[in-house]
């Protein structure tokens, strides 16, 4: 029987932004082993509560940590201890590319998975772009809402994971938009599920960490 996985304790670090420090904590289930992918998860809409210690964006890293790969959870400016202010999603862009190439330095490490939740799931797929991950994973994006003009669907695996009962992002228009792509990405739909997870966090890690289980198999 494999032994339960125990998360690793969290470590406060300050990444340099654009727009000042930003706040982050580093989760290094193999701390002295160089890794062979490091993750970084985006939050949750800064103006609507979001932040680092969302449930959805701790499963999510604690779905990377699990195959072995050292996390980063940050705040976009002017979350907590981040400098700086709202940005409309311009400047947290500048902020999740800083990190991620924070975590690529820090690490030693090329292969990088990026995700993202709700508002985060959007910067991480701008980001996407330019940080050019080994992996993509976008939670409830929020299509329709701040994903609505055409986006540029990255070159990587890329798995979409949806609620079909979220009350804030339509199932039907996110499975409509991953359809429209030349090469559409995996969408997992949870049934009963809505915007957070509530009760359905150990099925969203479960499908998460069956993704990246297959990229590091790759």
């Amino acid at each position: 029987m494999q032994p339960r996985f125990r998360p690793p304790a969290p470590r406060p670090v300050t990444i340099a932004g654009t727009a000042g420090p930003l706040e982050a904590r580093v989760d290094d289930p193999s701390a002295g082993v160089l890794p062979t992918a490091c993750g970084v998860v985006c939050h949750p809409h800064p103006l609507y509560g979001g932040t680092m210690q969302n449930k959805v964006v701790h499963t999510v890293a604690r779905g990377m940590q699990e195959l072995g790969s050292p996390t980063v959870r940050f705040n976009f400016r002017g979350v907590g201890g981040s400098a700086g202010q709202y940005d409309a999603g311009r400047g947290e862009l500048e902020d999740a590319l800083a990190v991620c190439a924070w975590a690529r330095a820090n690490w030693g490490c090329e292969s990088l998975w990026l995700a993202g939740f709700s508002f985060g799931a959007a910067v991480a797929l701008e980001a996407a772009a330019v940080a050019k991950p080994a992996a993509l994973v976008t939670v409830a994006p929020p299509v329709g809402r701040i994903i609505v003009s055409t986006v540029a669907r990255p070159p990587c695996p890329w798995l979409i994971v949806q609620g079909d009962r979220d009350e804030l992002v339509d199932v039907a228009t996110v499975r409509r938009w991953a359809e429209e792509f030349e090469v559409p990405p995996r969408l997992v739909e949870l049934p009963g599920a809505e915007h957070f997870f509530h009760g359905r966090l150990g099925e969203l890690r479960a499908v998460v960490l069956a993704f990246l289980s297959e990229q590091t198999a790759a």
